[in-house]
């Protein structure tokens, strides 16, 4: 088969596979998994019905390419992955993003490119792969392009946190900072822990180092909001050492007054005001 899949996956984290991995301050995109990579179905030994106590056990299926394909995407064996995907059938929009995820996890933009596109083909109306390929654009900086697939995923599924994350994290690259603060506020009405934990894969943000600024300020404003406050601290920290924020603006900012009086809050204001 060539390059042809299934649309359920990973985002890029961007949120691709979900890692369960903490945020770093940095911000990072995220693509989305429809229906997690993990291998499905029930471990050797374990699926077995009422009779066979007398008998004897009922083996389990055999792992389909696609299972194959998931548990080698889980120990990051993404060339080996895309090859059984691509002895799994049949040809779905599910399977062309798993793959497309493979190969941008591998930062190969281009291949990855082809496989959403072809998932789109089989299936216009999935969230996920048109979040994907809003992450491909971001990391072309072609941000207002990367904000048209985010828009149309909205459309379609507009309660997903972590696509109107990755869109806040859009606007703010653009330097649109009420409407990227805006999109933030959404994702945390839906999740008051996006920013806390990472939802899925993460491919890197090449904003520039003000861009990146401003959304580790506008980050630490929604942990803050939601009381996380020590990885508030950190995305401050961050922001400040990107020379988007200074102590007077962070003390003039009301989200963060709950911060007042945490000593690793202080501390780092003291430190900055004594630079």
């Amino acid at each position: 088969m060539s390059c042809h899949l299934n649309p359920c996956c990973c985002l890029l984290v961007f949120a691709l596979l979900a890692t369960g991995a903490p945020c770093s301050p940095s911000q990072n995109f995220e693509s989305v998994t429809a229906d997690g990579a993990g291998v499905s179905g029930a471990l050797p030994g374990q699926l077995t019905s009422p009779a066979s106590r007398t008998a004897g056990p009922i083996l389990p299926p055999q792992p389909t390419p696609e299972d194959v394909g998931d548990a080698l995407m889980v120990h990051q064996r993404y060339q080996a992955a895309i090859a059984s995907y691509k002895n799994a059938a049949p040809e779905s929009a599910v399977l062309w993003n798993k793959m497309g995820i493979a190969y941008q996890l591998m930062f190969n933009l281009e291949e990855a490119q082809r496989c959403y596109q072809a998932a789109l083909r089989l299936d216009r109306q999935n969230s996920h792969v048109l979040n994907n390929l809003g992450t491909i654009y971001d990391s072309l900086k072609d941000y207002p392009k990367a904000e048209r697939y985010y828009r149309r995923a909205l459309q379609i599924l507009p309660d997903s946190a972590l696509v109107n994350k990755n869109l806040g994290t859009n606007l703010l690259a653009q330097h649109r900072f009420d409407k990227g603060w805006e999109a933030y506020q959404k994702a945390l009405a839906i999740d008051p822990g996006i920013f806390e934990r990472a939802a899925g894969l993460r491919v890197d943000n090449p904003a520039s180092a003000q861009s990146r600024g401003a959304m580790n300020y506008y980050m630490a404003k929604g942990c803050a909001r939601t009381g996380h406050n020590q990885r508030a601290i950190e995305y401050l920290r961050s922001a400040l050492n990107e020379g988007f924020a200074n102590p007077k603006r962070i003390a003039a900012d009301s989200e963060f007054a709950g911060l007042r009086g945490v000593p690793a809050f202080e501390e780092l204001m003291a430190a900055q005001t004594a630079r």
